[in-house]
Order: C-alpha cells, then structure tokens, then sequence
C-alpha cells in the first residue's frame, strides 16, 4: 500500500473501528494489501496515544487490537436489556385460556387444555407480569385462580380484553396451526355424530301389543 503515513494511520483506523472482532497486526498488514508490519505497529501505537485520554481507546489484548469505551465511562453505557424469551406452546396455550376464560383455576385450565399444566408454566407467565393471582374460588378446597395483568394488556396493545381478537381474526392472522384446525373440525363433527345418535336413541321403538289376559283375570278374581 503506497501513501504518507497519514493515509496508512487512517487505513488502519477505519478497519479497526469497522472489524467484527480484534485484529492481530499480521490480520492488518493482509487486510490492507501487505502492508509493512513494522510500519502498522508505529501506527497502532501512534494511535494508541491518541485516544489514551478519549471516550474510547484502543487497545491490545492477546496481540490483537480493537477499540473499546475508556473504562471510566462503561457506567454511562450500562443498560438493563430486556431478555426477550420464546414462550412454549404450552405456556401460549395457558395464557390464552387465561386470558379468555379469567378467572380460571389450574384445575379448569387442565380441564380446558386436556392435559397436566406444570407448575412452572405459570410461573413463566406471572414472572414475565402477564398472569397473577386474583384470589382464591369459594368452593371446597379453595384452589386458586388466575387473571391477566395490565401489563398484559399493554405488551399485546389491548385496552381492555374485550380487545382480544376472535377466532375468525386469529385464524385469518395464521395464528392457528392447521393441524388445530383440522383437529377441532373432527371434534365438532363427533360432536355432531353423538349428538344425532342420542336423538335417535330418545325415539320411541315401536312395541309390541302386551296381553291383558293376565290382568283380565286379576280383576275378576277380585270381585267373587
């Protein structure tokens, strides 16, 4: 590479400010078309120099250099990241029977679901500040129920739960898994097929004449 030492430093500096991660001065000399090794370690210490009383600095750490935030100014770059967590299926499928059926007890929501609901799976929920306890149910054994939050209203974009789309806006937003789909139209048509079998069990069957001789009999025997 050809140029003053000012085009060189400056070559340096853009690759270094730009890199994914660290480079070793040989990584540098490559980068920028074999340049002089020696003459790259001048102008990383020239530049070390001049950003020794910055906002940033560069450095060397196992003989590779980058640049980072002067150490005395890291607290001003600390922030709390949100931790952005994937829900199971089976917390999804709590929520929304949660949020669809509150208040709900864990026994209602395993009745609905059809299945056990781990004790961690709500836990998940009222630990992200969707689900909390609304109180307990006035029934023997007083279990415990569960509601929504405002939060939970607010991260979905809700005002009230009456916001909460239907079946038709869920389906038309691909929310639904087609296998769901396909399971609940054979659970709506069983439903059907057992529904006209007990019609027809409730018919009257045509029966045949019963004999009255017998009573015929009782009754005279009961008037001599």
């Amino acid at each position: 590479m050809s140029g003053t030492i000012d085009d060189l430093e400056r070559a340096v500096e853009a690759t270094l400010f730009a890199a994914e991660e660290p480079m070793t001065v040989e990584a540098l000399a490559g980068h920028l078309g074999d340049a002089d090794a020696g003459a790259i370690r001048g102008v990383l210490r020239s530049l070390s120099d001049h950003y020794g009383d910055r906002g940033i600095a560069l450095v060397e750490r196992g003989k590779r250099w980058h640049f980072e935030t002067a150490p005395d100014l890291a607290h001003l770059l600390r922030r709390e990241r949100e931790q952005v967590r994937r829900l199971s299926r089976a917390a999804t499928e709590v929520l929304a029977i949660v949020a669809y059926h509150e208040p709900v007890s864990r026994a209602e929501i395993e009745s609905i679901r059809g299945v056990q609901t781990a004790k961690g799976t709500l836990d998940v929920l009222m630990e992200a500040g969707w689900v909390r306890i609304a109180g307990r149910r006035e029934v023997p054994g007083r279990p415990v129920i569960y509601a929504t939050t405002a939060e939970f209203l607010r991260h979905f974009g809700l005002e009230t739960r009456r916001d909460l789309p239907g079946m038709d806006e869920l389906r038309a937003a691909g929310l639904l898994d087609p296998v769901d789909d396909a399971y609940d139209a054979l659970v709506e048509e069983r439903k059907v097929m057992e529904k006209e079998a007990g019609k027809a069990a409730d018919t009257v069957e045509p029966q045949m004449p019963r004999s009255t001789a017998g009573e015929e009999e009782f009754s005279a025997d009961s008037t001599t």
